[in-house]
């Protein structure tokens, strides 16, 4: 009866990768190791998601694949995989695809998105509690008057790039900002 009572406490948490997919994923575990214990995890790796050829290496050109119609591929993808409410923990275009998905019904409690960066071009804000982080040498990152007028909450870590979480340090302070967010 006890562990019932403790599955049912466990949320369910999307992590949704950056462009890279689990090719070059070692860095989420700075995130998993902490957040396993509350959380069941479903890791989604975006160019899966967005059925982008896993033979292309180049960065510009996997950026392409997703600008030309694999984001909407994969945000059609998660509404179909996803029903219930989640919370998601989403980087880079991962972040970009769950504000899609939330726009057209993806329920979430809490979405976490760090270095989203094509969120600067949304204009419509998303139904749901959320944090956005930025490094602040990302040059593509929304600038403050963006973030003030959508009111969203977010921190900007001096000194670091776009890959920032990346950084098994900034990793710890999103996760212990998410688990007392999530839990307040």
């Amino acid at each position: 009866m006890v562990v019932a009572a403790t599955l049912e406490a466990v949320k369910r948490l999307l992590i949704l990768s950056d462009l890279w997919g689990v090719e070059q994923s070692d860095w989420v575990s700075y995130y998993t190791s902490s957040l396993l214990t509350q959380f069941d995890i479903h890791y989604y790796d975006c160019r899966a998601l967005a059925a982008i050829d896993l033979s292309i290496k180049e960065e510009a050109e996997i950026h392409q694949q997703f600008v030309q119609g694999g984001k909407d591929r994969a945000v059609q993808q998660l509404l179909q995989l996803e029903s219930e409410e989640v919370a998601v923990l989403a980087f880079s275009v991962g972040g970009t695809i769950a504000w899609k998905a939330i726009q057209q019904g993806l329920k979430v409690s809490l979405l976490y998105a760090v270095s989203a960066t094509r969120l600067r071009y949304e204009t419509e804000n998303i139904a749901c509690s959320s944090k956005l982080f930025y490094g602040e040498k990302d040059a593509f990152r929304p600038n403050i008057a963006w973030l003030e007028k959508m009111q969203i909450p977010h921190c900007i870590f001096a000194v670091a790039t776009h890959t920032c979480y990346t950084n098994k340090q900034i990793a710890e302070q999103i996760t212990a900002d998410f688990i007392e967010n999530f839990n307040s």
